[in-house]
């Protein structure tokens, strides 16, 4: 499938669009990232993969309770979030960002202690759902599983960074393509285009709200055509495609780095598993359907640029072997761990101790 073109609000393709398409190189090369950045790339996709089907399968033995798998998003995901400066910039996820958390720094030890609920869940010690991803120190914001409410906590954040005048720094917000129905995107998009905040939308499209599909959610070709309104630039990407999503998130995060004002980014991706493990997903899409999606599989797609970039099968076969030893036993010390004490269900939900004049409480 051939590559899907940036739009802007205005319909136009700007100039730096096209520099890919020109250049008679690489396509990494024509996007300043090196063949070590893309075997970065492909090994966090790969990783995505491996975690999100493990998931899947020890709910289905019993030994957790729930799981959201990634599958198909892997590519939309991490080439987003290649984008996002470490410690500098900030990241607002949503509950399907497990890729995009691996390239923030969270390992897969992180995950599997969140989906069994462990005591030393780094994100909320056992008490949130998985993939409520939360590190300050990453400069990642907590969030709620309630689709659509990361807008305005992202836009308030980039408000604070203008206040604060830490210049450069860009709030990425991420969300699925259901996420900008409810009013809460529409009043943060609002907000950021006019005081011309440094946020970027990033909606990756799956085609699917639960079962709703997308022609239902709304009268648009695309979530893009929705940034006109906003006065934004709204680009399109392949999320089938990791180069594909970097090199038009790259555009918008360039937009709002630039003191331009907010920007969206659409990556056009499919959901391969149910949209839970509670979910019966024959109910609305066929088998068909979902081979069809697979025949671009963003992880196999990813492996087959590498080959013919140079890289070697017996490079990328390692990359598997390794990945697949680090997730078993990621996964072996998450269930050594401890649970939740009962005792401790209600620290850090009210606020303990003597209040003091100054406000701190002893």
């Amino acid at each position: 499938m051939t590559p899907m073109a940036v739009r802007t609000r205005e319909g136009s393709t700007p100039d730096n669009a096209n520099e890919v398409a020109r250049s008679s190189g690489p396509r990494h090369d024509a996007l300043g990232l090196s063949l070590d950045d893309v075997k970065r790339m492909y090994r966090l996709m790969l990783m995505t993969r491996l975690v999100s089907e493990r998931i899947l399968q020890l709910n289905r033995m019993g030994r957790t309770p729930f799981g959201a798998g990634t599958d198909g998003h892997e590519a939309a995901q991490i080439g987003a979030a290649w984008c996002i400066r470490p410690g500098k910039d900030w990241t607002v996820p949503y509950y399907r960002d497990m890729g995009v958390s691996f390239v923030l720094g969270f390992t897969a030890l992180d995950e599997f202690r969140a989906v069994l609920g462990k005591a030393t869940d780094t994100n909320s010690a056992g008490r949130a759902m998985l993939n409520m991803f939360s590190s300050p120190e990453r400069r990642v914001l907590s969030r709620s599983v309630l689709v659509g409410t990361e807008f305005p906590h992202a836009v308030g954040l980039a408000l604070a960074l203008r206040n604060r005048k830490e210049d450069k720094c860009v709030v990425f917000a991420f969300g699925g393509e259901a996420s900008t129905s409810p009013g809460d995107f529409h009043e943060a998009a609002n907000f950021a285009s006019i005081h011309k905040l440094p946020v970027v939308f990033v909606i990756e499209n799956n085609l699917l709200a639960i079962s709703t599909r997308f022609e239902k959610q709304m009268a648009v070709a695309n979530v893009a055509d929705r940034a006109a309104a906003y006065a934004m630039p709204g680009h399109i990407a392949d999320g089938m495609d990791v180069l594909d999503s970097y090199e038009k998130t790259r555009l918008a995060a360039d937009h709002a780095r630039a003191g331009k004002g907010p920007a969206l980014v659409e990556l056009k991706c499919y959901r391969y598993q149910p949209h839970t493990s509670d979910d019966d997903d024959s109910r609305y899409r066929t088998k068909q359907e979902v081979e069809e999606w697979k025949a671009r599989d963003p992880v196999k797609r990813g492996r087959e640029y590498l080959l013919g970039a140079g890289a070697s099968e017996p490079d990328l076969e390692a990359i598997r072997v390794e990945l697949a030893n680090e997730i078993e036993k990621a996964i072996a010390q998450a269930e050594s761990e401890p649970d939740p004490r009962p005792e401790d269900a209600l620290t850090h939900v009210y606020a303990e101790g003597t209040p003091r004049p100054d406000g701190t409480r002893a």
